[in-house]
């Protein structure tokens, strides 16, 4: 009787710690905090940041220029929805400033033509929501 009792607590006790490790799966498999389409996934938050604030200043605006507020606590910003149209225009105008500096200014043939900076933002916004005519 003894060992019966011994062998349900075992097989219990298993089956309790493989529920408890299918739960955690579930729960670990959040959606991440960023949502990089055009900036590098392992982009370190210092880089990040500055990208972000040269935005501030070559705009002439503040973070929530594009990024929406957190329906959680409007006091907040989710960096990661898409929900404000001007997050979209950033992207393409990322990828078209690259692809000018990649097109024209890429004299040495560089293997990493994204770090050229020979255009950006400032270049046409210098200081304004929209560029200079």
């Amino acid at each position: 009787m003894f060992n019966q009792n011994k062998n349900k607590g075992i097989i219990l006790g298993l089956l309790s710690a493989v529920f408890v490790l299918i739960i955690m799966s579930f729960s670990s498999t959040q959606q991440p905090k960023h949502n990089f389409k055009i900036l590098p996934q392992d982009i370190t938050h210092d880089s990040l940041m500055g990208i972000m604030h040269g935005f501030n200043k070559a705009l002439g605006v503040k973070c929530g220029f594009c990024h929406a507020r957190s329906d959680v606590d409007s006091s907040k910003l989710n960096f990661a929805s898409d929900a404000k149209k001007e997050k979209g225009f950033a992207r393409e105008m990322m990828k078209m400033a690259a692809g000018i500096n990649s097109t024209y200014f890429n004299w040495d043939h560089s293997a990493r033509p994204d770090t050229i900076r020979m255009i950006t933002c400032i270049t046409c916004h210098r200081g304004n929501e929209k560029p200079i005519r």
